[in-house]
């Protein structure tokens, strides 16, 4: 309950910030029922509410990353992403970017929504440098007639596909335009929330809203890509959010005393993400058979870096209440926010059914249901039930517009990159130093890959693997702006990363540093037994 010591503001919104107690809790709460309430119906039985935000530490170097990226191009995106080297703009890398922060150990595939649904591979595959120059070489061009009119059947054919195992699903969708079917859409990712979550970006104001509610439902995010945007920012902010750690599995268990049985409404996730906050409720049925049991067990399961996880809650099952009834109607509000996409997209008489009868009987309203004020010559009478209403208002979730702006610059920035002569002897003269920055170079093996021979990078570091892609992403979008040709090299040295993270010693990487080939093996320091190890700590210190 919150008072006010004064009058709200009249011509001013009032927002009231609430944060939780614990950041990371798993918990169980249990509300009494209404016996007054009709049998069957949601008021009647106790409600539980969970609260499900396990502690998941963050990722260290060397931990595993787990993940099935699957990205949903549009022609937009498209047209920025693969335009001619001599036209690019700050947008053009942004599928490059993408791609090459992903982490090693992930699994990864694209659509390219169009006349087909199918995506580049017939299922997601692991993150490997094969497959990723081949996913490259497969994506269409620009001259395509791409559009968004078959984004929903490309959705289905996402959920169709079996997601790798301890993998959590997560989607990146760019719309350009407001799709025809966009309540079929919105009912199509809302009846696979608890199997993926959504990153959703627009292009265009119009299919802003959409954006917002198909990355609300899954506990995603999404952007509105405006005309003087960093799009390599925008994407690379909300990649950045995607490679945290998460439980994966999880799944939820109850011990109660017979005759008991415990439905939860709306399903479990599949996957909790770090510092997420998952609020589920579950409705207690039946009458127990033994009444000297005063406490049921709820238990929480899943794996974290392939370790298993428990946790164990008891609850009474003896509830008290007020008699307000407050968890009954929060669980009453999700059920209706799950069921709005679908009553609305027209897939059937049921779902609209099912939610005028929720909104009738715990007096939330919802798109079908209106109050109604009646004026006599004596008063007002207000009506304190919904009413329903025929034929329905269809709207969806109201959505506000998250627009991310790339910074400016006002102040003079150099038209070009000076390199100061002599860097390379620099570089290995402070081998030494570096040798300790990456653990003991010197004593790794001479032969193997590179993924083998170092830790990978800790999750956090995207694009390029080794900086964080909001800096690197800002540094971009000024480069492109101020200096385009230093920010055409920084993109061809992007493109000859290697999807672990290395680079090789070859002449496109010599002639992107501006160093004869000859000279950088004539310094590599003695101790170094693989040469791209080499490579990738001057590419690095270039950038």
């Amino acid at each position: 309950q919150v008072s006010l010591a004064g009058s709200p503001p009249h011509q001013h919104d009032l927002e009231l910030l609430v944060y939780y107690g614990d950041p990371t809790a798993v918990s169980a709460v249990v509300e009494k029922g209404d016996p007054g309430a009709p049998p069957g119906s949601l008021l009647r039985d106790p409600m539980v509410l969970v609260m499900l935000a396990p502690s998941i530490p963050a990722a260290v170097p060397g931990q595993h990353q787990s993940g099935e990226f699957i990205f949903l191009l549009n022609t937009t995106f498209l047209e920025h992403a693969q335009v001619p080297p001599q036209s690019r703009d700050q947008d053009g890398d942004s599928l490059l970017f993408l791609l090459k922060s992903l982490p090693l150990g992930c699994y990864f595939n694209i659509y390219c929504y169009e006349e087909t649904s199918v995506g580049i591979y017939p299922q997601s595959v692991e993150y490997t440098q094969d497959n990723l120059t081949e996913a490259m070489r497969r994506i269409p061009s620009t001259g395509s007639s791409l559009g968004d009119s078959n984004l929903l059947e490309t959705l289905r054919s996402v959920y169709s596909t079996p997601r790798p195992h301890r993998h959590p699903r997560q989607l990146f969708i760019f719309m350009a335009g407001l799709p025809p079917d966009k309540e079929a859409i919105a009912a199509e990712v809302c009846r696979h929330r608890n199997s993926h979550r959504c990153f959703s970006f627009c292009f265009s104001e119009d299919s802003a809203a959409l954006a917002m509610a198909l990355a609300k439902e899954t506990g995603g995010e999404a952007a509105y890509v405006s005309s003087d945007s960093s799009m390599s920012l925008v994407v690379l902010k909300c990649l950045k959010q995607a490679l945290k750690p998460a439980a994966e599995g999880v799944s939820l268990s109850w011990t109660l005393p017979r005759g008991l049985e415990v439905e939860v409404l709306g399903g479990t996730p599949q996957s909790i993400f770090q510092g997420q906050h998952s609020l589920l409720y579950a409705q207690i049925h039946g009458q127990a058979q033994d009444t000297t049991v005063a406490k049921g067990v709820m238990t929480l399961q899943y794996s974290l870096d392939g370790q298993d996880v428990t946790y164990t809650i008891e609850f009474p099952l003896c509830p008290q209440g007020d008699g307000r009834l407050a968890g009954h109607r929060l669980a009453a509000r999700c059920l209706l926010k799950r069921l709005l996409p679908e009553a609305v997209s027209g897939s059937g008489e049921e779902p609209r059914h099912r939610a005028v009868e929720i909104s009738l009987t715990s007096g939330i309203i919802c798109p079908f249901t209106s109050y109604a004020g009646v004026r006599t010559p004596q008063r007002v009478t207000w009506y304190q039930r919904p009413l329903a209403l025929l034929p329905p208002r269809q709207s969806l979730i109201p959505c506000q517009i998250v627009e991310l702006r790339g910074s400016r610059i006002s102040s003079c920035c150099p038209k070009s990159i000076w390199v100061p002569p002599g860097w390379l002897t620099a570089v290995r003269a402070s081998w030494l130093a570096l040798r300790q920055l990456t653990r003991g170079i010197a004593a790794l093996p001479q032969r193997g890959a590179f993924s083998k021979a170092c830790k990978p990078p800790p999750p956090f570091f995207t694009s390029l693997k080794y900086v964080d892609p909001m800096e690197f992403g800002l540094c971009s979008s000024i480069l492109w702006r101020w200096c385009p040709e230093a920010a055409a090299k920084c993109q061809e040295l992007v493109a000859l990363q290697n999807a672990d993270g290395s680079w090789a010693l070859s002449s496109g990487l010599a002639s992107v540093l501006e160093v004869d080939e000859d000279e950088i093996k004539g310094k590599m320091p003695d101790e170094v037994m693989e040469p791209s190890i080499w490579a990738t700590v001057l590419a690095v210190t270039w950038l």
